[in-house]
């Protein structure tokens, strides 16, 4: 499992948490001021995207070997602690189960455009469609998906660069796979471990930030939420992005 690992050792570490189907590019105009402020930057490639590696049969990849995967490096590998956490799109379903895991860890929490899913509701049209395109289509053009997600045109470079881990459709098995670990029904293999974060994120008082934008199909008002359940979201600086798309 690849990561970046930038700035003083020794600070406080900001956790950076990428989701379907980018990698930790998505955060590289973030990492320069973070470090500039004194932190220590982490940032994973979760397995199956980035530099991390890529088995590639869709079974060898699950939500909850994604967890396992990612738990293993923050807390065994690196064993941070007093973590700024962010996650945005599978950076929230998988960082929000860390957070949960070992609450301890953490001392503030940001997500953005994420959720945490136990199976209950209906999915919006817009996931819907795109769970179907990514298990039916015969081309998954990685880059023009995230280009897909954005409100402006990337720059045919930063299209390039989003593929560049993804030289062929052997290396996009985890990448086609990850929508369908949403859960969208009750029965869900990780619906009652979701239910059971939720119980956790109901007692957590530390600073919890949201912002979310207004463009987003996916996860338009999935702040509510977390307004409604986490205690740490009182009296914090939420903020919609306007004019902002999924990424």
């Amino acid at each position: 499992m690849h990561y970046l690992d930038e700035g003083p050792g020794d600070a406080p570490p900001v956790l950076l948490l990428h989701g379907e189907p980018s990698w930790s590019y998505l955060y590289r105009h973030m990492i320069p001021p973070i470090v500039a402020a004194g932190h220590r930057v982490v940032v994973p490639d979760l397995v199956g995207f980035g530099r991390s590696d890529k088995p590639t049969e869709p079974t060898d990849y699950s939500y909850a070997r994604h967890i396992m995967w990612t738990s293993a490096l923050v807390f065994d590998h690196l064993d941070l602690r007093d973590i700024t956490y962010f996650g945005q799109d599978w950076g929230g379903l998988v960082g929000l189960r860390l957070l949960t895991a070992q609450p301890d860890r953490y001392a503030r929490v940001v997500i953005g455009n994420t959720g945490l899913p136990t199976g209950e509701g209906k999915p919006s049209a817009a996931f819907a469609a795109w769970q179907k395109f990514s298990q039916e289509s015969p081309v998954f053009p990685i880059g023009n998906i995230v280009n897909g997600g954005c409100a402006t045109d990337l720059s045919p470079e930063i299209i390039a660069a989003y593929d560049a881990p993804f030289p062929d459709d052997s290396y996009k098995a985890g990448a086609r796979i990850f929508p369908s670990f949403v859960p969208t029904t009750g029965d869900d293999p990780e619906s009652a471990a979701n239910k059971a974060a939720w119980g956790v994120l109901a007692n957590f008082d530390k600073p919890f930030l949201l912002c979310f934008s207004d463009l987003d199909a996916i996860t338009k008002g999935g702040d509510a939420p977390f307004l409604a359940k986490v205690p740490g979201t009182k009296d914090q600086p939420h903020t919609t992005i306007v004019g902002a798309s999924h990424f």
